[in-house]
């Protein structure tokens, strides 16, 4: 699977833990992780509750798709 979304970078940018944002979203640490690899990824609802908790625009977690290349 291709890397959807930006968690593990915008959290290590921001210098706030997996654990900070698994009780901010009361998910599991372990949701979270997956996340952040890529293995799972979070519904619309939950990146926008992340971008809020983050400050940030939602777009900012998502890694860019180049569709010309398709």
């Amino acid at each position: 699977m291709a890397d959807l979304n930006r968690i593990k970078v915008v959290l290590a940018e921001k210098k706030i833990s997996n654990k900070s944002l698994a009780e901010h979203l009361n998910k599991r640490e372990e949701t979270i992780s997956r996340w952040c690899k890529n293995k799972q990824q979070p519904s619309i609802d939950d990146l926008n509750k992340i971008a809020e908790f983050l400050r940030m625009d939602i777009r900012d977690l998502l890694n860019p798709s180049d569709w010309s290349k398709k």
